[in-house]
């Protein structure tokens, strides 16, 4: 069969303008604009969104190409089939790239979509497309021909558009032809995949760890040696992994491998985040309405600059082949299901040495749920008990699980109940919650913006309008219509600050986009029966001096015009007003 019309114009009008696309004004944006976004249209994806759906269930899902630490922080478009189920990643690069010959573009895609353990991604300018197979490991040695098994360019399009649209169109994925084509390919042998590879780093990590600890510190007991070890481990990835989607600032563990005293270094990173973030992996000071004893032992440590180093040091790029912004929770979920099977004893001589628990031994390995089961378990019992039920029905619900391991079926259970409510308020007209005396929803252009009625909180990059007149009106607004909160919804009353002993502040627009907004936390709980999950104080960049009260938090736009929150009574309205006064004459010039 031909090609499409709009492919024969689109081949043509690249080869009429070839020069100008090769010029250094002609940039990735529009290029994905002008000829990869009708491409793809012409394979049957919804690229726009025409059929309306929600976030969770759209075809394409188009990154922002938002730079962190020199590099690019998402892939370009995300291709999804099934029911939001990804496929396919396409990391675009402007045609001056000559991606048939330069190594980084198709080690960067490699690594996006082996984390995210999916079999295959693409990589093009238009003028050239290549198929990755992405079960192989990345290496930063690796050529750019490693593990490519289709290339083509943008002459061979008309000729080869019937090959391409029997393997990338989504009706054709619905039908297996992807699957088959990757069974097709030979997977070089000693091919690791990622849950395997990063296994097998943290236990590295575990057992270069336990020695340095128990050579450095005599005194450690044997159950104190395994606590400290997996604490440390599990705070360093989770960290790693919250730099990777925008949650912390990118590079802040990466910047201790410079210079002495890591650990003593590391450890206030720790501290840091047990301000920022109410869990137990981080909880060194004791809490009011908290059993568990905090945490005395690990600040009190002794390690070496090397070890921390080495397993720092192998979390970044180039070294690291993982992408952590991509990489599943199933796929941790396995990991440490593995991770835990296996304890550090100490010999008579106080040396480290890791072994399988006795229990593992016994029961020949550790065995993990697949994603597909604990989905079908998790369908088949929670979402029964949630039939007929309201919003506020559903919220008295509880879900025990008395050996959750490394807690998929918590986890299944939890993602069951937010998309539960997320399409609950999609059908239950979301406009009504915009209406009344004190409306939890506004409809309208904003930089925060909630997905499908307010699950998520997402930053939007580009603002548009520099002020915010009065606490009634909308946060920041930028050039998209979407349903946000109201700012008095999100400030947290004194009665929450005093129970968490941490203040609630607000940052300056650029802030909160620097450090993805996206990523912070769900803003649930404001609607009837969705949970939301409590988080610290965001730092702002003029108030280092020390915290505020919830009612001195102040947001404000580029412009750097701020707004007081809703003043609860005439005394706390005064209090606001001088304390906004005296803010404004303390800031540097604009």
């Amino acid at each position: 069969m031909a090609a499409p019309a709009i492919i024969q114009d689109l081949v043509a009008r690249f080869a009429e303008y070839r020069e100008r696309h090769h010029s250094g004004q002609y940039d990735e944006a529009q290029l994905r604009q002008e000829f990869l976004n009708p491409f793809f249209e012409a394979l049957g994806w919804d690229v726009y969104n025409k059929k309306g759906h929600a976030d969770a269930y759209k075809e394409v899902i188009h990154e922002a190409a938002i730079k962190i630490g020199g590099r690019t922080k998402a892939p370009d478009y995300c291709f999804r089939v099934g029911g939001g189920r990804s496929s396919f990643f396409v990391e675009a690069k402007k045609p001056a790239v000559d991606i048939g010959v330069a190594i980084s573009p198709a080690y960067q895609l490699r690594r996006y979509a082996w984390s995210a353990k999916l079999p295959i991604s693409i990589l093009t300018d238009f003028e050239e497309l290549a198929i990755y197979d992405c079960r192989i490991r990345p290496a930063k040695t690796d050529k750019p021909a490693t593990g490519r098994i289709l290339y083509c360019t943008f002459e061979e399009y008309l000729a080869r558009w019937d090959e391409l649209e029997a393997l990338l169109s989504p009706e054709a994925i619905r039908r297996g032809a992807l699957d088959r084509f990757v069974a097709s390919q030979k997977v070089k042998k000693g091919t690791a995949e990622v849950d395997t590879a990063f296994l097998a780093e943290i236990e590295s990590w575990r057992d270069l760890l336990a020695r340095n600890t128990a050579s450095r510190n005599p005194d450690l007991s044997q159950r104190d040696l395994n606590f400290a070890v997996q604490r440390t481990i599990d705070r360093i990835v989770f960290l790693r992994i919250c730099e990777d989607r925008g949650i912390e600032p990118y590079g802040g563990l990466q910047a201790l491998s410079n210079g002495a005293g890591v650990y003593g270094r590391l450890t206030e990173l720790f501290q840091r985040a047990d301000e920022r973030y109410n869990s137990g992996l981080f909880h060194f000071s004791p809490e009011k309405d908290r059993d568990e004893p905090p945490d005395e032992l690990t600040l009190r440590l002794s390690i070496d600059d090397k070890p921390l180093k080495d397993i720092i040091g192998s979390l970044y790029y180039p070294e690291s082949p993982y992408e952590f912004s991509v990489l599943p929770t199933e796929i941790l979920g396995q990991v440490y299901e593995q991770f835990l099977g296996k304890v550090i004893r100490l010999t008579k001589g106080h040396r480290a040495k890791v072994e399988e628990k006795p229990e593992v031994r016994k029961a020949g390995g550790v065995y993990y749920t697949p994603t597909f089961i604990v989905d079908y378990i998790v369908r088949h019992t929670v979402g029964r008990r949630l039939e007929g039920k309201s919003p506020a029905q559903a919220s008295k619900l509880r879900v025990l699980d008395p050996a959750c391991g490394s807690g998929s079926f918590l986890i299944g259970a939890y993602q069951y109940l937010l998309d539960w409510h997320r399409d609950t308020y999609v059908a239950d007209s979301p406009e009504k919650h915009a209406r009344g005396r004190n409306p939890k929803l506004y409809r309208g252009p904003a930089m925060v913006r909630t997905a499908a009625a307010g699950c998520r909180v997402a930053a939007e990059a580009e603002c548009s309008e520099d002020r915010v007149s009065d606490h009634r009106q909308r946060m920041p607004i930028c050039d998209r219509s979407a349903w946000l909160f109201d700012q008095r919804q999100i400030v947290r009353s004194p009665h929450r600050r005093r129970r968490l002993g941490r203040p609630a502040q607000f940052a300056s627009c650029e802030f909160l986009l620097q450090r993805g907004l996206r990523c912070i936390g769900g803003i649930g709980g404001q609607l009837p029966g969705v949970p939301r999950p409590v988080r610290g104080p965001i730092p702002h960049p003029r108030r280092a001096r020390g915290p505020s009260s919830p009612r001195d938090a102040v947001v404000t736009c580029p412009e750097k015009r701020g707004i007081a929150p809703p003043p609860g009574n005439g005394a706390d309205a005064a209090r606001a007003n001088r304390r906004r006064q005296a803010d404004r004459s303390h800031r540097p010039a604009d």
